[in-house]
């Protein structure tokens, strides 16, 4: 079954959908004028400040703040991937897949903000009074129903793609570290995180989110707190680490003893797949939770959900690499290259939390090992959500408690089952969920520059100038 997955993934991101990641994001990029860059401070401002009425009719409807919106999705991005996966894509493409893992994520900037955008503007209530929102509607909804199959393809991608990239890739890492770290076997681990998951993710959006806004910034603040310390505590490696992601970006890794060298196109492949697992840019989730955001105008929400990929592929993913490069525990050959030695016998979590053990002892260990558990968790809470608006389209909201089961089911199997297979499988979900949507985003591109002309040209100065004339 992996030779097989392996071959479809070797297909799912192959060139065409490498030019398509690419060409969407830099065709977003050019069509809102670098808006990623030029906005970006407006975007933090948006997501960290308590969101005043714009007007004494304030008409801002949704279920959740932007703040508590963003922290959701977050949840359900900062995890593994930042942690484990980064470390895949080092031991696979070698340093030069960093650097295409930022390419991604400044171009994916501009991706999750038409994702968003869209999301708000055509969301629908479902029966419970919830928003539901996401690649499916903006489909049908702005493509019109002869475009439906491709909002019924995104679906079924996406309740599947919960099940892989959101569910048992969490479970198997946090399993894995947990028997590394603690000594506990992994169907213990998965019985316990399939009790907790069930416990929280039946108390609905208001209960994830809110799990989501406490967890969310001590662990990242912890996480990258320890990556801090370790680079600073090794300042003077910083700037070769820098030098090695940007020449092994376009240049090979060459073969030692019985390391076979790693090629540019793997450190591309490895960099671009394993980026846009762990920014989810393109792939059309941050629509799923957008919409529900209570926000007066789509592009407030747009502009917050941006951050989102900033913060987790430019920060986290980097300060992980960093790391890794610093200490040499991504050389495969155990220390030929990097000159560093260690047992390269490791992989995915354990080998970051291998890192941060050298450098830090075991406070280090403990660091990664309880940001692991903690990253894992929220994002098997925080992807449920993404599964059940998809399986909510596909069965016009009925059988959510099946749903439900099948979700908690596959967090318990998940730690029990095969890495390499479950890693497969996430990409293979991340290519089929990324295909359709990047589509509708190109052929909506219209809409998402309308919008954020309006915003900029007309809204804004119009919100900013009412408080003058309620003055005077």
């Amino acid at each position: 079954m992996l030779d097989v997955l392996d071959k479809i993934n070797s297909f799912l991101w192959g060139t065409p959908s490498l030019v398509l990641l690419f060409g969407t994001g830099l065709f977003l990029t050019f069509m809102l004028k670098g808006l990623q860059f030029r906005k970006l401070m407006y975007a933090f401002k948006l997501a960290f400040t308590k969101e005043k009425p714009s007007s004494s009719s304030d008409q801002s409807e949704g279920d959740i703040s932007n703040f508590k919106t963003l922290m959701t999705a977050l949840s359900a991005t900062i995890g593994n991937g930042n942690i484990a996966g980064v470390a895949t894509a080092l031991t696979i493409g070698g340093p030069g897949a960093i650097f295409w893992m930022w390419i991604v994520g400044l171009l994916g900037m501009a991706t999750k903000y038409a994702e968003a955008l869209l999301a708000m503007k055509y969301r629908v209530k479902n029966k419970n009074g919830e928003y539901s929102g996401g690649p499916m509607y903006y489909v049908e909804k702005g493509l019109g129903s002869k475009w439906k199959w491709l909002a019924v393809a995104f679906a079924l991608f996406g309740a599947f793609a919960a099940l892989g990239i959101g569910n048992s890739v969490q479970s198997n890492t946090i399993a894995d570290v947990m028997t590394t770290s603690f000594n506990v076997n992994n169907l213990t681990t998965g019985i316990v995180l399939a009790v907790l998951t069930g416990l929280i993710i039946f108390g609905g959006i208001q209960r994830i989110s809110t799990v989501a806004s406490f967890f969310v910034p001590i662990m990242a603040f912890l996480y990258v707190g320890g990556s801090l310390i370790i680079i600073v505590l090794n300042y003077d490696m910083i700037l070769p680490a820098f030098e090695m992601i940007f020449f092994y970006a376009f240049n090979p890794v060459a073969a030692a003893g019985g390391f076979t060298g790693i090629i540019i196109s793997e450190a591309i492949r490895s960099g671009v797949s394993r980026g846009i697992f762990s920014n989810e840019a393109g792939l059309g989730t941050a629509a799923l939770i957008a919409g529900n955001a209570k926000t007066d105008h789509p592009v407030k929400q747009a502009l917050v959900a941006m951050t989102g990929t900033f913060i987790v592929t430019i920060v986290v993913c980097t300060m992980t690499g960093l790391v890794l490069l610093i200490t040499g525990f991504w050389d495969p050959t155990g220390g030929a290259i990097s000159g560093v030695e260690h047992a390269p016998s490791l992989d995915g979590g354990a080998l970051t939390s291998a890192a941060f053990g050298h450098a830090l002892g075991v406070v280090g260990e403990y660091i990664v090992s309880f940001s692991v558990i903690f990253f894992g968790f929220s994002t098997i809470v925080g992807w449920y959500m993404y599964g059940e608006k998809c399986f909510e389209y596909l069965t016009n909201d009925r059988f959510a408690n099946s749903y439900r089961l099948i979700y908690i089911v596959a967090t318990g199997l998940g730690a029990v089952a095969n890495l390499e297979l479950v890693w497969a499988f996430a990409d293979m979900s991340n290519a089929l969920m990324m295909i359709p949507n990047l589509i509708a985003l190109l052929l909506l591109y219209k809409v998402i520059v309308s919008e954020t002309n309006h915003y900029f040209n007309e809204y804004m100065p119009m919100m900013e100038a009412e408080p003058k004339r309620k003055a005077s």
